[in-house]
Formats: C-alpha cells, structure tokens, sequence
C-alpha cells in the first residue's frame, strides 16, 4: 500500500495502463498521451476553447493553463506553416510532437516520430499488475484450458500469454519439448513480450544503450540513425552498470530509516506548527482588515455628518429666503407693513418711519429682478473621489521586503508580428514563482483603458493579436505563494504601422550563393571590386549588387524590417515594381556616372536630383552609420540636415492602395521619410549593396519552449 503514489498516473489520478516513458523520464498512460495531444490540437483547431479541453472524461486533473495551450497551437500552427504534415485524425494518432508533461509541466519535445517512439515501461506495468493483484487477492484468475467449470489458474506462461492451473500446464508444456522451456510465473493478466523491440525499427530488438538520450537503442539506431554519433554501451553493461547503482542507493537508503523515520517525525511537528501559524496569520490579516473597516467606518460617518450638516445648512438659508420673498406679497410681510405706512398722514412721522422702510424695499426690489437662490441644491462637492484608494486596494496584499521588483529588459523586449517582454529581477533572492504580466492599449480618447492580465511561469511571454499602429503598456509583477511584489516600471511600446509582410531573399537574382542566406545578403569589398574599378577611368559608381524578396505585394499595407551592419559602406533599401525589374538589374547608371566625367557641366547638387528622380524604383540611401534622407523639393536645403543616424533596427511600410512607402525606426516605429510610389505592378522589397556591407532581415517573434533538463 505504502508504493500506491508510485503506481499512479499524473494525468487520470489512477493506477498506470500500458505507460510510456518519456524524454524527461516521467511516465504517463498511452491512452493520457494520446488524450492530451489530441486536446490540445482540438483547443488549436476550436481556437482554444474551454470545452475542447474537456473532451476527454478520463483526465480528472484539470486542464494546464491558456498559456501552454496557446504555445502548443502556435507550435502547430508553425509546423504547418513550413510544410510540415502529420497523420490524419482518424488514424488515432496525434500530430503534435510537443506534449504537455503532466509530472513536470514541461512541454516534452517526442521527436518526428511522436508517441510511436516513446517505449513501454514493462517494468512498471509488471509491478502494477502485482499491486492489482495483491489488491484483488479474493479474486482468483482462472485456467483458460480447463473444461467448464475452469480451475483456478496456478501459473501463467509469458511465451504463450495464457493462465494455467496445474493439470493443464502439464498437459501443455510436456518435458522434453520446446514448450517446457518457457518462462512461467504466477498467476497474471499482464503479459508482456520476452523481447524489447526498437519504437524506430520495428524488427529489431534493442541490444544498447544510448548514454547521451539515456535510453535503449538498437544497432541501425547506431548506424545510421539519430544516435549515429552519440556514446553508446552494450546493454548487459548498462544493465550492470544501472542495477549496482540503484541496489547501492536503495541499500543506502534502508540503512538510513532511522534518520527518515526522525525526519518524517519533524514534519509531523512541521505540519502542527504550519497549522498553529496558519491560524495566528488569519488573527492577523483579520485584525487588519478590521481596522480598515474601522477606518472606513469613522471615513463614512464624517463624511454623512459633513453631508447632513451641510444640508440644514442650506435649507435654513433657502427657508429664510423663501420667508423673504412671501412677504413680498400684497398685505404680507414686509409689502403690508408698507401699506400700513402709507396710510400714515403726519408728515414728520410718516419721514421718521419710512426712511429705513424703502431701503428695505429697494433691496427687495432689486433681490426680484436678479433672483437667485440662497443655496447650491447639488452635493457635487461632497462627492467621494476613491480611484486612487481603488487602484490601491486592488493591489493589496502580502508585500515581501525579500521578493525582488521584476524589471522589464527593454533591450530583449521587441514589437514586430508580435510582441515579445522579457524581465529579469535585479537581484537573487526570494525569486518570483509565477509572474503576472499586464498591458492595455494607450488610446487618447480612452486614457483609463482595462488592463489585460496573463499569469507566466517564466520570464518573457510572448503576445499576440495586438492592434497595428498603437502603443502598448505593459508591467509586470512577481508571486511567490500569496506575496507578490510591487509592479514594475511602465514600458511603453509600439506596433507597427501595418502586418507585417514575411519574405525570403530571392536567390534568383543572380547574387553570389556563398553571401547569400534565406534572411542574410553580403557583399565584400575585395578583389572583384579592385576589377571592376580598374576597367572605368572616369566616373564615380561602380556596379551595385542588387537582390530583392521572393515575395511580392498586390495589395494592401504591409511592413518588415530589417537590420543594417554597422561597418556596411554603402546599401541602398526599398521597392520595386515588377515592371521595372529588369530595368534595375540592367541600369546603365549603375556603371557610369557623367558626375565626375571632364567638362560635363552638371552642378553636383542638380546631379543627385536628377539621378534620384530618374531610378526606375523608390530606395533610400545607408551606409557608415548614416541615413541619407532623398534630395527632394520638399527636404531641406541644408545636406547635414539630411543626413540622421542609423537606427539599429530600420522599418519600411508600403501602402499600395495610396501609393506610399515610409522608412522608419523600428525600435519606436518613428517615420523618418515617406514618398509616393508608383504601384503599377507588384512590388518586391527591394535591396543593394556595395562594398563591405550586411543586411539582415528582422525575425518573426515566434513562441519559445522551456528546457528540461534529464534529472535521473
């Protein structure tokens, strides 16, 4: 009973079927392997949604979190994406080779060859079905040769996969036959082969093992195989090797139960004192939440006193003035004392009286004509303002001096396709178990926008589905148990003005294959270069290295970006019309230049205007670190005004709808330059070299996967 949480599965929570051993070593069922891969390729192909998580009533444990699945849909949706294609769904077989390991919470890299090259733990399965029997000793398994009624079965051989009682073993496995060689062992439903075979290479048995992947491989594993290279030994050494060490640490540790019996005795004391704690820290919290409440409570009833005293106030005013005012009425008040005065003939009296009366009566009279009441009616002043004690409260709780305050690494976090934030803590201590990531959308018209919350068990989180052309905050806080740090700094950054556009070099232009790569273009100033500069004895250029993407744009507005070596001399980046393709790569301009030529009378500065406006494409100048912005009517006069540091990082966005290409800096997506563009045709991106130059193309921000790491 004690080695029952041994037997048990991590993913369905009961005792192992058929278990597979995975990279990482843990053990999970072949029916959970399969349960777990095909949700979360449903959770792909449903768009992640809860109920495609739950299609299987088998795993009890509940579902790993959005964040795993959204890596594992990505990983798929990127397999797809460079042709990658898996068996089809009802083949019973999964397509993704990533598994969520359900032991360590690791996502488990299976191979090409997915669950088929994982082994069965026969060694283990061997041991449950003792453990199942041990638990179901009433229940006897019975011959499966008796004539009815069978006999309870006293053995079972393991080369003919059957149960026998005594008589029919004898009868079945003779002396001096082949049969009575066969290994036999006590009653068992659990039958499994003689011999290992290789998940890989069906036919063969497994005769090594691999020390580098710490697993039994076979001979055409060695040969030919993905272990060609790797350090091998023979299996009985292995074997040898493996059974010694593990004897020696289990001796080990049965020589030690005294000590693990002390310490299960401390834990014991562990657990009450845990318990004690536990309570005097709910005392504690409580204590201080009671004298928040107390706080609130005094906060709230001086609050409804200033309210109510504020009130009498005002209705003593408005009563006194609506008093005022009813005497203004005929035989009321003050307008019937006066009428009474009037009636008054003695003129000496009549004076001595009235005098005083028609002050009172001109205040009257002119309190009518500009009536205004008294007192205000609204409270807006005694409105309580509670955002910041808000905001405060929402963030309370069980702040450590000791957990570090995450910093968001500006130079690692990217914008792209994607987003990409990545942090680091400053110090070592008390390290974050879980960090709490949040971003909103900066909108002017909405400046308290929501913030949006994702839970990561490392340190960057890659995010999607984020607007184009718009800047983004992000913070991020850790969690170690219930304490959680304050927030991080704000960062702020920005999408790109539009999609971003995927391409390749295009190693069709004829460009040297040994400085070319899929995303990487060079050029060398050395010996061909002194050549074709020998031949000119006039002129100032010499022939460019052009090469464009493998991908052109008919539509719609898209961006991409790039990077520019910093020792690169000269490089010329832009579009170009698929009309005006040929003319780029046949361009006489390229050779010769009539700039320098004797006598040729053209003013150096009317040159460059020209030459620019008559390119059969739309480039920008780069080169020594600078950014040569085009001479154009509308751009200064001044050449140094011109002339702008290299970003490290350079955007480009077309919009063929209107007509337009921009340059930007795509570390802050800041517009440098923007032309018009003929869009006649389609546009390819468009890039020359000369001299030592490099261009690198800006990669996609794609899910990263966590290592793990063989613990055995």
């Amino acid at each position: 009973k004690g080695i029952e949480r041994e037997l048990i599965c991590p993913a369905c929570k009961e005792l192992f079927t058929h278990p597979l051993i995975l990279p990482c070593q843990h053990n999970v069922c072949h029916k959970c392997v399969k349960e777990i891969l095909f949700a979360f390729e449903d959770s792909f192909a449903d768009g992640g949604s809860e109920s495609s998580n739950q299609s299987s009533p088998r795993i009890k444990i509940a579902s790993p979190s959005m964040d795993r699945i959204d890596r594992i849909s990505r990983s798929a949706s990127q397999r797809r994406s460079f042709g990658w294609r898996g068996r089809k769904r009802n083949s019973l077989t999964p397509r993704s080779s990533l598994f969520p390991c359900p032991g360590c919470q690791r996502d488990i890299d299976l191979g090409e060859r997915g669950i088929n090259g994982l082994f069965r733990n026969f060694t283990l399965e061997t041991i449950v079905e003792r453990y199942r029997q041990a638990a179901r000793a009433a229940i006897a398994i019975m011959c499966d040769f008796c004539k009815p009624p069978p006999q309870e079965s006293t053995k079972s051989c393991m080369d003919c996969s059957a149960s026998y009682c005594n008589e029919c073993f004898k009868i079945h496995h003779p002396w001096g036959t082949v049969k009575a060689q066969h290994e036999y062992v006590g009653p068992t439903t659990n039958f499994r082969p003689k011999i290992l075979m290789c998940p890989e290479h069906e036919m063969e048995r497994v005769n090594m093992y691999c020390e580098i992947c710490r697993r039994p491989v076979c001979h055409l594993c060695k040969l030919g195989g993905c272990h060609a290279n790797h350090r091998v030994t023979t299996m009985s050494t292995a074997y040898k090797t493996l059974k010694e060490k593990l004897s020696k640490d289990v001796e080990y540790l049965i020589s030690k139960e005294s000590q693990v019996k002390a310490h299960i005795t401390q834990l014991d004391l562990l657990l009450k004192e845990t318990e004690c704690n536990s309570e005097r820290a709910k005392e504690e919290a409580s204590h201080t939440f009671e004298k928040l409440y107390h706080v609130l409570e005094e906060k709230k009833s001086a609050a409804l006193r200033a309210i109510e005293v504020s009130k009498n106030l005002r209705l003593e005013k408005l009563q006194t003035q609506a008093e005022e005012y009813q005497g203004l009425l005929e035989n009321n008040g003050l307008v019937g004392y006066a009428q009474e005065v009037l009636k008054e003939t003695d003129p000496s009296c009549f004076v001595q009286t009235a005098k005083q009366l028609h002050v009172r009566i001109q205040k009257a009279t002119e309190s009518l004509k500009s009536f205004r009441p008294a007192a205000e009616t609204t409270f807006e002043d005694f409105v309580v303002d509670i955002a910041k004690q808000e905001e405060i409260l929402g963030d309370l709780s069980f702040h450590s001096n000791g957990l570090e305050i995450p910093e968001i690494n500006e130079e690692q976090s990217r914008m792209y396709n994607k987003a990409l934030i990545s942090w680091e803590c400053p110090g070592k201590t008390d390290s974050a178990d879980i960090y709490v990531l949040e971003y909103r959308k900066l909108n002017r018209e909405e400046e308290s926008a929501t913030w949006q919350e994702i839970e990561v068990c490392s340190k960057s989180k890659v995010i999607s589905d984020l607007d184009d052309n718009s800047s983004y905050a992000f913070r991020v806080r850790g969690y170690k148990g219930s304490i959680c740090s304050p927030w991080s700094r704000e960062v702020i950054l920005r999408t790109p003005p539009a999609p971003v556009f995927s391409f390749l070099f295009d190693d069709k232009c004829g460009y040297n294959s040994e400085h070319l790569l899929l995303t990487s273009v060079e050029s060398r100033a050395g010996f061909p270069l002194l050549l074709g500069s020998e031949r000119m004895q006039v002129g100032c250029y010499t022939t460019l290295d052009y090469i464009i993407g493998d991908t052109g744009i008919a539509k719609g507005k898209h961006f991409w970006a790039f990077h520019v070596e910093a020792y690169s001399y000269l490089v010329k980046v832009g579009v170009v019309s698929s009309n005006k393709i040929q003319k780029l790569f046949h361009n006489t301009n390229d050779v010769t230049s009539p700039r320098n030529e004797q006598d040729s009378g053209h003013d150096s500065g009317s040159e460059d205007a020209f030459f620019d406006s008559s390119q059969p494409f739309t480039l920008v100048t780069l080169g020594m670190k600078k950014f040569f912005i085009p001479t154009t009517p509308a751009a200064p006069k001044d050449p140094a005004s011109r002339i702008l540091p290299l970003p490290s990082c350079l955007g480009i966005c077309l919009d063929y709808d209107k007509g337009k290409v921009g340059f930007y800096d795509a570390g802050c997506m800041k517009c440098l330059y923007e032309c018009e563009v003929d869009c006649s045709g389609i546009m390819y991106p468009a890039f020359a070299l000369m001299g030592g130059a490099a261009v690198h193309l800006e990669e996609a921000v794609t899910a990263k996967y966590g290592e793990y790491h063989d613990d055995i």
